[in-house]
């Protein structure tokens, strides 16, 4: 059967889903006071040293990455990743307002948390959209390399937890490795060339 390609209301759907996803992730992870891989890491790390929001951190840290994205995988993947960048910065502003979270189990919040924001990812490179920073870089290996980006993003996302001993107490960083594994296993599990019709 040939591929055919998503419309733009599937699209739509499947980044607003997956923006919600790694927002909700995000969320439990910060409340946990844990970290996780790629530019999600760095950006809770840079939020935890200087109390900025960090859906706004994110956004900043990915602007470079906008340009890779562009020359790498075409005017319409940047637009896309430009998008959930936007609504992710909104949604995770808008989450401690939404929900309200005193607490969380922190080896729920790795596992789990760690799980929803890999599977977010993998909504957005089904449709051809990423959250930016290695991501792009692990999209892009992919396809033109053949080199997983699962791999990719779980070899990037030890030097990533690996930093987070300049913020969180060892337990944490146990668990944070534990969240950055659960994510990259999500898409080294799901996220292969030509499994779907719809890429």
């Amino acid at each position: 059967m040939p591929a055919t390609r998503h419309t733009l209301i599937e699209d739509v759907h499947a980044l607003l889903i997956g923006t919600s996803f790694i927002a909700v992730g995000l969320t439990l992870l910060k409340t946990a006071g844990l970290v996780t891989g790629g530019i999600a890491g760095i950006a809770l790390i840079v939020s935890y040293l200087g109390g900025w929001p960090v859906g706004v951190v994110f956004f900043v840290l990915n602007l470079p990455f906008y340009v890779f994205a562009q020359r790498a995988l075409g005017w319409m993947f940047m637009f896309k990743t430009l998008a959930v960048n936007v609504a992710l910065t909104g949604l995770t502003l808008a989450l401690p307002h939404w929900l309200k979270l005193k607490g969380v189990d922190p080896i729920f919040a790795a596992v789990f948390g760690g799980t929803i924001i890999g599977m977010g990812i993998l909504a957005l490179a089904r449709h051809r959209a990423s959250v930016g920073g290695i991501g792009v870089l692990g999209l892009w290996l992919q396809e033109k390399h053949g080199i997983s980006a699962g791999k990719v993003q779980m070899g990037t996302d030890v030097l990533v937890v690996g930093a987070a001993f300049m913020v969180v107490s060892l337990d944490k960083l146990l668990l944070s490795v534990l969240s950055a594994v659960a994510l990259s296993i999500v898409i080294i599990a799901n996220h292969k060339p030509g499994r779907y019709a719809g890429y």
